[in-house]
């Protein structure tokens, strides 16, 4: 079984390396070419000159995308070639979306899966992510078995786009939750408590703690906004949530003001830096 794997961003690279460290690697594609040129020097991996090519010779075509868009623009351009091929789109994008795209492979003979990810890069490093799968349930054990060499932890949730709605439920807790926490630092601080002393409470006291709080409230405290998840991302992925709630018809109060934090914190010139740079939202004098 060859494969291959387009986009090689923060978490795809990662991704990448362990599965070229387990052998299950054959070439890689990423549209800023000097990027794949880096990795195809240090890892020794067939670079594609297209993702046309990187379909066409491989069984399991991998995606770690930056949003909507690029995904569906590399399924356009691969569905010549898709016949009796499997995709798996580790992007996060938008499930409904992808439910269209997962039907337009299955027209043109081959078939998708959404196998959106949980975790950080750091937690890629460490081969402790968590995939959630959503697509044909006959075919997930071959796709747990490629994924577990860069996850501890792949899930079947169901049919396509199911792997998506995983993640958001995920992404609307953890987005609302680190918008929560800035504001409770924030309070902390601004009445005189030391920095040093509300991180620790948050991490390792709090009744609300979780190891979201043990990973970023000490970050909090000495404002390392170094980036393990972006802004922007984290941005996009409430943006989702909003769509897909209005396409469902039901209310997502605590996200979509969420969402509207995370903006402004992009506005102000956080869109690449971690997404805890929430905090300077409620910073700001």
């Amino acid at each position: 079984m060859r494969v291959g794997l387009a986009g090689l961003g923060v978490m795809g690279w990662r991704i990448a390396v362990n599965l070229r460290n387990a052998g299950k690697l054959d070439l890689v594609y990423n549209r800023t070419t000097s990027k794949a040129e880096e990795f195809s020097k240090k890892y020794q991996v067939k670079i594609a000159k297209n993702v046309r090519e990187l379909a066409q010779e491989s069984d399991v075509i991998i995606l770690m995308l930056s949003d909507d868009m690029a995904v569906k623009e590399v399924i356009s351009e691969i569905l010549p070639v898709v016949r009796g091929k499997t995709v798996v789109d580790m992007s996060t994008i938008s499930p409904s979306l992808s439910m269209e795209l997962a039907t337009q492979v299955f027209n043109a003979g081959g078939r998708m899966y959404d196998a959106p990810v949980v975790g950080t890069s750091v937690m890629v490093e460490q081969k402790r992510l968590t995939v959630l799968v959503g697509g044909p349930e006959d075919g997930f054990p071959e796709i747990r078995d490629l994924l577990s060499h860069t996850a501890s932890t792949v899930l079947y949730m169901g049919k396509n786009g199911m792997g998506l709605y995983a993640k958001l439920v995920n992404n609307l807790l953890i987005g609302a939750y680190v918008a929560s926490m800035a504001e409770a630092f924030n309070l902390g601080v601004k009445s005189g408590l030391d920095p040093k002393l509300v991180a620790e409470f948050l991490a390792k006291y709090s009744s609300a703690r979780s190891p979201t709080s043990e990973i970023k409230a000490g970050k909090m405290a000495s404002r390392d906004y170094s980036t393990q998840f972006a802004t922007k991302h984290m941005r996009k992925d409430l943006e989702i949530i909003d769509r897909e709630a209005q396409r469902l018809r039901i209310i997502t109060p605590m996200s979509s003001l969420a969402l509207q934090l995370y903006r402004m914190a992009e506005s102000w010139g956080f869109s690449e830096d971690d997404y805890i740079s929430v905090l300077e939202v409620f910073m700001k004098k």
